[in-house]
This record gives structure tokens, sequence and C-alpha cells, in this order.
């Protein structure tokens, strides 16, 4: 792609990856708002309704993936992004503004359609409208808007919680102050709608549909097609990156930060301080990603972050288990972060918007979404019975095993795409 205009290119894919800081502020509100919701619900002392409090738009974000590929093959990529917007938006109203516990959950499952809608389509957008030799750092620029998200969702609970050692602060706290967490995503949700408007639809897909059609060919593959032996290779990369990506085990200290931060010695107003540095963090080593993803390549940064977590975690489990408390222990969730903000992060998603050929694209990026999502369900459902019955050591020590376990078969399987155009990379992958 020669001659292109840097401008438009960068403007369309900051708007399409806005899909990814509603995504990361959507996931990681809840965190902030948790210890205040579960008072107003009056569910605190009920751990099975506090995971289908954190597992309901997870939920959603299986429904959304589930049809986000064939939607987007059969109606073109910009319509799926403008819907997802859509989805962001009625939810963060409506999550914030019921007080009947279903009524919040559904609304929680709207908002996670909105996340599993994105979550697949922006990658796939931006790496099929960007130039090979800046197309992963394009794709991590949704990575990029992701933590930005986080981060936006951690500072925006930390300034709205106020001070819980005081009474009358709580008492704010709990009957409104997790509700303005949630509302205050209306806005950025409003504008990605607003601009989403305002992008072209993906030349991939304009390519797709303008190829002439004999007998029954398709322009969308589906499953039947995406399950061929020639794809399996390919499929099971991608399968095992995204379910990696979640189970690799640093998510649960974004939706488990008050239970990671207290079993590490601090109170609640100190947690909220500790996830605003893991945030910070998150957002800087993110930055260091946008340079090396090019440099470095995927596969050795993918490497790095399954062999990194694994010692990590292993060490984060000693200390628990020996019982350490205060900084130390911050430190190493930071650098836990930190190794997962520059590889898994963001070369998850540009791994899975590269290896699959342009026919089986959208189903292929769907159907690894929905694996993804089905790994963060099952890691964040999880983590409060693992966490109770084998202790924060045990938790972690089994999160570095997958690690390891993860480095050997990427270390075996990964190719390395940097720098290749889409189809030569297909013609590489896929042997018929």
């Amino acid at each position: 792609m020669q001659g292109y205009n840097k401008g438009f290119l960068y403007f369309i894919c900051a708007v399409s990856a806005m899909g990814g800081l509603l995504f990361g502020y959507d996931w990681v509100v809840i965190g902030g708002a948790k210890p205040f919701y579960e008072l107003f619900f009056g569910i605190s002392d009920s751990p099975m309704m506090q995971g289908v409090a954190m597992t309901t738009a997870l939920i959603g974000c299986l429904a959304g993936a589930m049809v986000a590929g064939a939607a987007a093959d059969k109606y073109g990529r910009k319509p799926l992004l403008i819907t997802s917007a859509v989805l962001f938006t009625v939810s963060a109203i409506a999550t914030g503004l019921f007080n009947d516990f279903t009524l919040f959950n559904i609304a929680r499952f709207v908002g996670g359609i909105g996340i599993g809608v994105a979550s697949a389509l922006a990658p796939m957008y931006i790496a099929e409208v960007s130039p090979a030799d800046i197309r992963g750092r394009m794709v991590s620029l949704n990575q990029m808007t992701i933590v930005l998200g986080i981060l936006s969702a951690q500072i925006i609970n930390m300034l709205l919680a106020k001070d819980t050692t005081v009474a009358e602060n709580q008492a704010w706290n709990v009957d409104w102050g997790w509700r303005w967490m949630f509302w205050a995503e209306t806005a950025p949700a409003a504008l990605f709608l607003v601009m989403s408007f305002f992008i072209p639809e993906s030349p991939v897909f304009l390519k797709m549909k303008a190829e002439p059609q004999t007998g029954s060919k398709r322009t969308e593959a589906g499953l039947s097609e995406l399950f061929q032996h020639k794809y399996g290779k390919v499929l099971l990369l991608g399968l095992v990156v995204a379910v990696f990506q979640q189970w690799c085990g640093t998510n649960v200290i974004f939706n488990y930060a008050q239970e990671i931060f207290v079993g590490a010695g601090f109170d609640v107003d100190g947690m909220f301080i500790n996830i605003v540095i893991t945030g910070i963090a998150n957002v800087v080593f993110t930055f260091v990603a946008l340079y090396t993803i090019e440099k470095w390549g995927r596969r050795t940064l993918i490497l790095i972050g399954a062999g990194g977590l694994g010692l990590i975690y292993l060490t984060l489990g000693t200390c628990y288990f020996m019982g350490m408390t205060g900084i130390l222990m911050v430190a190493l969730v930071v650098a836990a972060i930190s190794v997962y903000a520059m590889t898994l992060g963001p070369v998850t998603w540009t791994l899975l918007a590269e290896i699959f050929p342009n026919r089986i694209r959208g189903i292929a990026m769907a159907t690894c979404t929905f694996a993804l999502w089905v790994g963060c369900c099952t890691l964040t459902f999880s983590f409060p019975s693992m966490n109770a019955a084998l202790g924060s050591s045990g938790t972690f020590w089994i999160y570095s095993g997958i690690c390891i376990c993860a480095f050997i078969f990427l270390f075996r399987n990964c190719p390395e795409t940097k720098g290749k155009s889409l189809e030569e990379l297909e013609r590489e992958l896929v042997k018929d």
C-alpha cells in the first residue's frame, strides 16, 4: 500500500479503536464499583451472587463474539462497530439507573455484547485497512485504547469513591458512587457512536463482496469451512493464544483487585491507589509494545510474556505462601501487569487479526474471540472459589504452571508474522 493518506488512516484506526477504549472501561469499571453495589444489592455475603454480577457482562461478551463474525461478513465491519457503540451507550446509562439486581445484570449483559462485538471487530478492521509495515503497531493501537479505558475506569473509580472511613461518605458510595462509575462511560460511548458514521467500510470486505459469485459460491465463510483440515493448525494456534491471554491470570488483578490487595495487607482506600498504579504501568508498557512489536516481532514478545509471567507468578505465589505483605507484593503485581501489557495484551489481538486468510477472517476472529471470552468468563468465575480453596499462593502457582505450558506450545507452534502482507501469511500458514 503506497502513497496512503497517513492522517486519514490514523483517524479511522483511532475511531475503530474507541471500541477498545470502551471495552477496557466497561470491563474494569465493575471492579471499583464492586465493594459498593454489593452492599446496595445485599450480596456481600453471597459469593455465588457476587460471581453472577462479575460474570454477566462476560456472558454477554460470548454472545457478542458468537454473532460478530458472521454478521461482519454479511453486513460489513462498519455496521457492527456502530452497533457496538449503541450497546455501550445503552448499557452505560441503564447499569447505573436500575435498583433491581436482575435488571442491573441485564444491563451488564447488554454492555457485554458490545464488548464481544468490539473486541472481535476493532482489531480485524484495523488490520484490514493498515499497510503491512505498520500493521502490528496500528493493531496495537487498539490495545492501547483498551488500557487507556482501563486506566480511565480506575482513576474515575478512585475519584468518585469517597473516604470509606467516614460513615456519610460510605453511604454515598453505596447509594450513588457506583452508579456514577458506570454513567461516566456514557460520554465516550456517545462519541464513538457519532464518529463511527465517518469511517469507511473495510477494503477487504468490499473486495470480498465485489468478487463474482458463481454457482453456490458464497462470500461469507461458515463454521463448516473454518473447521476444514487445511485450517486446523492455524485455528488451533488462534484458539490457544486467545484462551491463554485470559488464563495467564493477569486479568483477575483488575477484576478482583479488592481480594488481591487486601490479601497483601492493604485496606480499601489503599486498594484504589494500588489499582491506579497498576493501571499506569499498564499504559506505560503498552506504549513500549507499540515500538517493540515491529522491531522484536510477535513471536519474541509472546514468548517473553509467557515465560516472564510464569516466573513472576511462581514468585508471587511463594510470597503469599510465606505471608509477605506490603510494597514487595505491589511490585510483583506491577511487574506482572507490565510484562502482560508489552506482550500478551497487544500481541494476542495482532496475531489473531493477521494469521487467518481473508475469506475466513471474520468467522475465525469471532470464533477465537468467543474462545477468549470463554476463557475470561471461566477465569473470573473460578477465581473466588480457587482463592478460597487454595489460597492466593496456590492460585498463582496454578497460573504459573499454565504460563509455562503455554510457553512450550508457543515456542513450537507460533510463527513470526511481522512485515508480511496478509496474503503472504495466508500462503505460508495455510496448506491445502
